[in-house]
């Protein structure tokens, strides 16, 4: 069974940076890896996903210019995100789903991380 853990979310001040890791149990080739995040009340909201062995990779219009999704190994994703501003605010999870394409939505990925908390403050 996959695993994934994710590292790096914390507190910062707007116009701060952080950098979240997420690493595998497993050799994710082929994989979309996926970076999401959730608010009480709402959807979980992807934010950032790549097809590991593509290197295709997907933002949402809100974090474009300012996150980066990379991977290492097959076995470790990262999230840069720089410019960080109170409405990214949230739960951040990672996720892997099915080979060769990134779902837009959150149920069609099959193995999630415990999250991160990310708080950025004005």
């Amino acid at each position: 069974r996959l695993e994934l853990v994710e590292s790096g979310g914390g507190s910062v001040q707007a116009g701060g940076a952080l950098r979240l890791s997420c690493t595998a149990n497993k050799n994710t080739f082929h994989y979309c890896m996926g970076w999401f995040r959730q608010v009480p009340g709402k959807e979980r909201e992807r934010v950032a996903s790549v097809v590991t062995s593509l290197s295709n990779t997907y933002y949402t219009d809100s974090v474009k210019g300012r996150f980066t999704i990379s991977q290492d190994n097959n076995r470790t994703v990262y999230l840069q995100m720089n410019n960080l501003a109170p409405e990214d605010t949230a739960m951040y999870y990672c996720a892997a789903g099915p080979g060769g394409y990134c779902p837009r939505a959150a149920d069609r990925y099959n193995y999630w991380g415990q999250g991160t908390q990310v708080t950025v403050s004005s």
